[in-house]
């Protein structure tokens, strides 16, 4: 019976007003219908009554809606009564029209509910769909704190291009995975699934990050070209940039490869230091095109109390409304004795004022801390 209750008075109120406005309608109401009757006879302020359903449906739904339209009718038919005009032409033409303008607010409410309904199931299907794609990665793992960050450029979306995972393996270690698939819309996020779903199922079977790579290219290029021509199949640009990790229980170092992505920034005290890789291969996807069968692995120190910071390039390329960059590496310093999670909402705010809350591309952002050997 409470959720009953609960569900009728959210169809019946819009979200984010309170109940109180509908004191506007029915003080405009009240107000018409007193000023018209003292009024002089030639004075006429009944048609002012069209307002209150027309205001009515701003803040709420079919029901409150229908309720000030019957309410301003009666106060028409009042009026009519108290001045001794009810039979004319005039009054019957204006409580007509309260009524067909009433109808038409209640019409509209009653669509525009039934559209909301149906963007709330799809809003919870993309919720769900997030939730199985992208899943939260693990806040402790081993010696590592690790938290997530992901905004969709696409207003009302929950999942992009964008993505990142992390898996255990048997040998005491931690592998992360971020990357940036190419284009956007559905192509883009059926690849980072793909991705991601190869990730996680070989991630703690490979016995290399190197083995691990291939395995990504492969799955990309298979999946993207096995239903194309050898003409479609030569002009193919379905790929992804990519950071593969493997980071060590019990020594203090990080391994990667990186396949086009831009290099992490470690935080080590006051000093920030990019892991800029010798060799940067090609992008998932493209590594086999171009007969790529190995991969270099580069290893950094990863001490305690580093924090190491994994992002992709809708994160350094935002710009604001006078095109300037976001000061990433500027303002990350600021936050750099944060947890990993406090430095990720400082750096979610941050970067939203700086575009106004509108970005131009998808922007994920990973944070560890070693906080233990």
């Amino acid at each position: 019976m409470a959720l009953r209750a609960r569900l009728n008075l959210r169809h019946s109120w819009r979200p984010g007003h309170a109940p109180a406005l509908v004191v506007i309608p029915l003080g405009l109401i009240v107000t018409v219908c007193v000023v018209d009757v003292l009024a002089p006879p030639h004075i006429h302020l009944g048609p002012l009554l069209v307002a209150a359903p027309a205001i009515t449906v701003a803040f709420a739904g079919a029901r409150v809606t229908a309720l000030m339209g019957a309410l301003a009718v009666a106060a028409q038919v009042l009026i009519g009564v108290l001045r001794g005009v009810l039979p004319t032409a005039n009054i019957q033409v204006q409580v007509a029209a309260l009524i067909v303008v009433s109808t038409v607010c209640v019409t509209f409410c009653v669509l525009r509910d039934r559209r909301e309904r149906q963007l709330h199931r799809v809003r919870s299907v993309a919720e769900a769909a997030q939730s199985v794609l992208l899943q939260p990665l693990p806040t402790h793992v081993g010696p590592l704190w690790i938290a997530g960050m992901y905004i969709p450029a696409e207003e009302e979306a929950d999942l992009g291009g964008d993505l990142y995972a992390a898996a255990r393996t048997a040998h005491h270690s931690t592998r992360l995975l971020i990357g940036d698939v190419r284009g956007n819309g559905l192509p883009a996020i059926s690849n980072a699934a793909l991705l991601l779903g190869a990730f996680r199922a070989a991630a703690h079977r490979q016995a290399t990050l190197p083995r691990l790579a291939v395995h990504l290219d492969a799955a990309l290029r298979w999946d993207t070209t096995q239903w194309r021509s050898h003409t479609e199949q030569d002009t193919n640009e379905d790929f992804a940039t990519a950071m593969l990790l493997d980071i060590p229980d019990h020594e203090q170092v990080v391994h990667l490869i990186s396949c086009g992505h831009p290099p992490p920034l470690l935080l080590r005290g006051n000093q920030l230091i990019p892991l800029v890789a010798e060799a940067s291969h090609l992008p998932i996807g493209l590594g086999g095109v171009f007969g790529m069968a190995a991969y270099d692995v580069q290893t950094f120190p990863f001490e305690v109390g580093d924090l190491l910071l994994l992002y992709t390039d809708g994160v350094i390329e935002a710009r604001n409304a006078d095109g300037d960059f976001y000061p990433f590496t500027e303002r990350v310093m600021e936050w750099a004795k944060d947890d990993p999670d406090d430095l990720l909402r400082h750096l979610q705010q941050d970067l939203l004022a700086h575009v106004d809350g509108h970005l131009n591309d998808d922007a994920a952002v990973v944070a560890i801390r070693r906080v233990t050997v």
